[in-house]
């Protein structure tokens, strides 16, 4: 397990905002996909979360067809999101490992996702200290698609667990698809990666797309500022993930 972790991680990991970010010209290196062709039928759906946003923020309106079609869907809560504001008063990691899973919750009910949801509590913004554990308590079958962030995603966290994910597939023989999360942002770093690569467009139906929309705003401690600090999630990143298309790795 070890070796094959170590195997995909990457020599340099670049997390800051770009001075200059690049413009989407990604755009122009994809291919269309539906649901139905991503996932063989009968086949379980195993979404990789690192933090209690990251599933809907990306492919909350494909999960949401993925349930309508009747694929049964389990959720991996890697971290319960305690870290995401460290110098705030109001939002504790206490408070924040009480809120965030709950607002995870309420945005799939939103999306008619029934999804279990198995919650792992490793550490927010120490993943990569725990990957052969993560790999180990991936509940993986043959016969599973397993969802999980890209694995130069731009955030330590994503791509940890796209390795451990990537390592458990490869033992069991489930099919791994990594999606974007933050390097969807034109104004991320890791955006620029994107243009090395080309993409999957999932094709959803609109009420999908609207239905994400809605659930979006279930992550109140995510996308309000606190007090006189900005929200964690920004307009820019926020616009990105409301488009009317979903985007996956090729």
């Amino acid at each position: 397990m070890d070796a094959v972790i170590e195997q995909n991680k990457p020599r340099v990991r670049v997390a800051a905002p770009a001075a200059t970010p690049c413009t989407s010209v990604f755009l122009n290196q994809r291919k269309t996909v539906t649901p139905a062709e991503l996932v063989r039928s009968g086949s379980r759906v195993v979404v990789v979360a690192p933090h209690p946003d990251d599933e809907v923020l990306a492919i909350g309106a494909t999960l949401a067809a993925l349930a309508r079609s009747g694929h049964e869907i389990l959720v991996v809560a890697v971290t319960d999101g305690e870290g995401s504001h460290p110098e705030s008063t109001r939002w504790v990691p206490e408070t924040l490992r009480a809120c965030r899973p709950q607002e995870s919750r309420e945005a799939l009910e939103c999306l008619g996702v029934p999804a279990d949801i198995l919650r792992l509590g490793l550490p927010d913004g120490a993943v990569a200290l725990h990957e052969k554990r993560l790999a180990e308590q991936l509940p993986l079958g043959s016969y599973d698609t397993v969802f999980v962030p890209w694995r130069h995603d731009g955030h330590a966290d994503h791509e940890a667990c796209a390795r451990a994910a990537l390592a458990a597939c490869r033992i069991v023989g489930a099919r791994c698809i990594e999606y974007p999360v933050w390097s969807l942002v034109p104004s991320h770093a890791a955006h620029a990666k994107l243009k090395r690569h080309q993409l999957q467009q999932v094709s959803v139906d609109h009420a999908f797309i609207e239905a994400k929309r809605r659930a979006m705003n279930a992550f109140v401690s995510q996308v309000h500022p606190d007090g006189e600090a900005p929200a964690v999630l920004q307009p820019d990143a926020l616009d990105t993930w409301r488009t009317t298309s979903e985007w996956l790795i090729a």
